[in-house]
């Protein structure tokens, strides 16, 4: 699995206003349903107003590529241009290991 973690910053609350019409116009959703994707979930900072985070979860390379050769790049560029977002990323490969059940309290 890799997750790519992609925090949209902007000004005047713009970044929450993208995540807003990513959810509203069907992106969001469209995104989720392709192959591959696990993940497509946004958070907002509770310390930064000004930032969203989208953890964007995908089980392999392939899947990201296919994402990034769909239409709906096209549309989600146009919407972080609209709201003049700018974005830092952060990935993380998934690799077997022990699971950490043991530590965690349910």
């Amino acid at each position: 699995m890799i997750t790519v973690n992609i925090y949209y910053k902007g000004i005047n609350g713009n970044a929450r206003v993208f995540v807003d019409e990513m959810e509203s116009s069907g992106i969001a959703d469209a995104i989720r349903a392709e192959e591959g994707n696990l993940r497509y979930e946004y958070f907002q900072p509770i310390s930064d107003p000004e930032t969203v985070l989208l953890i964007d979860s995908w089980s392999d390379q392939a899947a990201i590529d296919s994402h990034h050769a769909s239409p709906m790049m096209k549309q989600l560029a146009e919407l972080r241009d609209k709201y003049d977002l700018h974005m830092t990323v952060e990935r993380f490969v998934s690799e077997e290991y022990e699971s950490d059940e043991k530590y965690l309290r349910k």
